[in-house]
């Protein structure tokens, strides 16, 4: 039960609409609540947070692309148990003999910079120019490659 300061909202929705918002939250791995929650914040700021414009991009591009393949295989997206995944273009990778600094833009302006081991940047083929994902768990910061 909520607290009482805190209340319901219930509303109805048609059948395609119930479909999207359940696709929406198993693709991105988050509950209906925190979509909800956050469409609502994002109201008093007049505009969708960055994550969450992102990800609706992204899924509006899954549906009108076709599976890509790779070697006969049907390649599938990544999965991860992280709530914050955030879309960017590799902007500087600064390898030493240990470790990559990457920075990451996710939008202008906003960069993200996560220090991970050569061997992961070498693993992802990461360079300049190139798309990959920011994910975001507790107080790490992870690359990921599709």
């Amino acid at each position: 039960m909520p607290r009482k300061e805190q209340g319901w909202v219930t509303f109805q929705t048609s059948e395609e609409e119930r479909k999207i918002l359940e696709e929406f939250c198993e693709q991105f791995q988050r509950t209906k609540t925190e979509i909800l929650r956050e469409l609502v914040r994002s109201l008093a700021r007049n505009s969708l947070p960055v994550s969450l414009t992102t990800q609706i991009a992204e899924m509006e591009n899954a549906y009108t692309q076709k599976p890509e393949i790779e070697n006969g295989i049907q390649k599938k997206p990544l999965k991860v148990s992280s709530r914050n995944v955030l879309k960017g273009v590799v902007k500087r990778i600064v390898k030493d003999s240990v470790n990559s600094e990457v920075t990451l833009e996710i939008v202008q302006k906003v960069e993200l910079t996560s220090i991970i081991t050569r061997v992961s940047a070498d693993e992802l083929d990461l360079s300049e120019g190139k798309e990959a994902y920011a994910v975001i768990k507790s107080n790490d910061i992870v690359i990921a490659m599709e």
